[in-house]
């Protein structure tokens, strides 16, 4: 199957090429670059390296704290960082900069990963979340390099997804050295597509392993002082939205200006390619201003565009309440713990799929509400700016599952470490 698999990608690879130029329409860093993705990486090596390989924005942001704990307990071992995105190559780049080799994914195909293998010379390999490629890991498997599946979800519908090629999916999940899973209930669709139990262990999710320095603190407060001007006005942050969400956001927007009119809304779009189409898109509606153009925010101003990267955990700092994007559409959502470990209250939409224990903790807990329109978004905010008091006994809530839940990170390093010395 492995090798229809091959084949088949190969064949496709033309079409992957003119998707990379079509993204680079809106994204031009997709246009450069490319190279690499084939394996093609100049002359770098980093013999007995440590391979951390996210995908985008949120398991780069995930796997910070675990890479610097590695450059801590490792300090002689090179670390490569691969991403398949633009966006996650600038936060790599921004967070870690030199002190670690950065380059994108090489594609699946024999030929590339095994370049890419030739030039990092891996002793392990640690993969978030669940960016599962059968020539990858069956590369690394040969080659006897530890494969660590590190903070791994499997929702029931991407499980139904494996289970569709289970003659793929089941060789490659025994090639895996150990699966760090989030929940037991991923822990147990793993099961079910055939992972051994020897191989997995129920670590918790590192997200909640989030820590807010004295820095970031400041910033956020800097910030919060700016947005909320001498009036105290109430800030509303829109979260990682997509195409589809912005519109619903802003029809909740103008059902909230109704009641509470001096109401600060922050729109941040998920993708940066978007940003330039939600500023006109606010443009035609309210009176606006973009985070890129700096400045203090005027009084009348009531949407502020999040169009800049790397700052969303301060805006999570700066703002009274959130509503989490991806969550409106069939995303399923993003990552919620992030305003919860400011105390912040949470909003999502029903699509929670990526989130699934997280979101239960948090809604039973009473620090996050699910809202299915933009008309029960505006009626809940309304009523938490109403009530100063269930705000932060909401706020309160959130924080109280985000600490419950440490301690996710000191385990999977745990496993890693294992590994790394075996």
């Amino acid at each position: 199957m492995r090798y229809l698999y091959t084949a088949f990608f190969y064949l496709i690879t033309p079409f992957i090429l003119l998707r990379l130029l079509w993204r680079s329409r809106l994204a031009p860093a997709y246009a450069k670059r490319w190279q690499e993705r084939f394996g093609f990486f100049g002359h770098v090596r980093a013999q007995d390296s440590i391979w951390v390989h996210a995908v985008s924005v949120g398991e780069t942001l995930a796997a910070l704290p675990m890479i610097k704990s590695l450059m801590q307990r490792y300090p002689d071992t090179p670390i490569v960082v691969t991403t398949t995105t633009p966006t996650g190559s600038e936060r790599v780049k921004a967070a870690l900069g030199d002190s670690v080799l950065h380059v994108y994914a090489p594609y699946d195909m024999p030929g590339c990963v095994g370049r890419f293998l030739n030039r990092v010379q891996p002793k392990l390999a640690i993969i978030m979340e669940t960016e599962l490629w059968p020539n990858t890991v069956a590369a690394c498997h040969r080659r006897g390099i530890p494969v660590v599946l590190a903070n791994a979800r499997l929702s029931a519908k991407s499980a139904k997804g494996y289970q569709r090629f289970s003659a793929l999916a089941a060789p490659m999940l025994s090639q895996l050295s150990v699966v760090g899973a989030q929940h037991h209930d991923d822990a147990q669709r793993f099961y079910d597509l055939g992972l051994s139990q020897q191989q997995c262990q129920v670590t918790g999710s590192i997200k909640f392993d989030i820590t807010l320095g004295e820095e970031l603190r400041s910033a956020a407060q800097d910030l919060h002082n700016d947005w909320a001007d001498c009036s105290g006005r109430p800030i509303l942050l829109a979260a990682s939205t997509h195409l589809g969400e912005d519109e619903k956001v802003l029809q909740g927007f103008h059902r909230i200006l109704e009641q509470q009119p001096t109401t600060l809304l922050v729109l941040v779009p998920r993708h940066p390619e978007r940003f330039d189409k939600v500023a006109d898109l606010c443009r035609q509606q309210f009176t606006i201003q973009r985070r890129s153009e700096g400045g203090r925010i005027e009084g009348g101003t009531q949407v502020l565009v999040g169009d800049t990267m790397g700052e969303m955990m301060t805006f999570f700092g700066a703002c009274d309440m959130a509503f989490m994007g991806g969550s409106w559409i069939e995303s399923g959502g993003h990552n919620m713990i992030e305003p919860a470990a400011w105390g912040k209250p949470v909003f999502t939409g029903p699509s929670l799929f990526n989130f699934a224990e997280v979101s239960r903790l948090l809604i039973e807990a009473e620090g996050m509400g699910v809202v299915d329109t933009p008309e029960a978004l505006a009626s809940e905010v309304c009523r938490l700016i109403e009530n100063p008091d269930q705000a932060k006994a909401m706020g309160e809530n959130a924080l109280a599952v985000a600490d419950a839940n440490r301690g996710a990170l000191d385990r999977l390093l745990a496993i890693i470490d294992q590994q790394f010395n075996r």
